[in-house]
């Protein structure tokens, strides 16, 4: 009987630890490796992903080891787990948020899940330099289309959210950097001594930008648009 006892209780703890043991043994990939991570740009300053996971997709653990800027694009409900613990509470992304992580000092491993009815869609970048380029960005503190967003050691940030016919005066962008779709539609860019371009861009693209480009914009469409921009450092 004490035999019997004695294998009983072994069998709990064994059932009690099982799962932890099991869950840091699953295969970890790099976050460009990840399922629903797709790397669609890179040159020598960043790497860009593009995140599209669909209703009921599940990323796998991934690593996140440098530092990195996400835009999010679509509202969405996620769920997110840490490598060793217990899933967190849901919670709701909402369309435009720019978070900036620096994962070099506790690189991060966790996997996210979407729960709801809608894709959740995210821009992220990487910096492939552990160190600034040395560019000075703009100011655009005196237009006011610009309401500037993020601004640390290695890139600062702003927000242009232009309503049906309204503009935005010119500014001069003085590092390269790059612009983030997150609700899209028709626009003029103008760029002095240049024709006026017309542009469509959808939600969640995204676009280089040289330095030394003066440039305006105007909504021309019948609804609100709305950009992140970044210059590097």
């Amino acid at each position: 009987m004490k035999h019997i006892v004695a294998v009983f209780v072994m069998a709990l703890v064994f059932a009690a630890v099982h799962p932890a043991k099991a869950q840091t043994d699953v295969q970890v990939v790099p976050v460009i490796q990840a399922p629903y991570h797709l790397p669609v740009f890179k040159n020598d300053y960043i790497t860009m992903v593009n995140i599209y996971i669909p209703p009921g997709g599940r990323t796998g653990f991934h690593k996140h080891t440098g530092e990195a800027v996400s835009v999010n694009i679509e509202a969405s409900d996620m769920k997110n787990q840490e490598l060793g613990e217990q899933p967190e509470a849901p919670s709701r992304n909402q369309p435009g948020r720019v978070t900036y992580r620096d994962y070099r000092p506790k690189p991060r491993i966790h996997q996210e899940i979407n729960l709801g009815s809608t894709v959740f869609h995210n821009v992220l970048f990487i910096f492939n330099s552990p160190t600034p380029g040395g560019f000075a960005p703009s100011s655009r503190a005196d237009v006011t289309a610009y309401e500037q967003v993020l601004d640390n050691a290695r890139v600062r940030g702003w927000r242009i959210v232009l309503a049906p016919g309204q503009s935005a005066a010119p500014i001069t962008q003085m590092a390269p950097g790059f612009r983030i779709i997150v609700k899209g539609g028709p626009i003029v860019e103008s760029v002095p001594g240049q024709p006026e371009r017309a542009m469509d861009p959808r939600s969640g693209e995204f676009y280089w930008q040289d330095s030394g480009v003066t440039r305006s914009l105007r909504n021309t469409g019948s609804t609100p648009i709305e950009f992140v921009e970044f210059e590097l450092k």
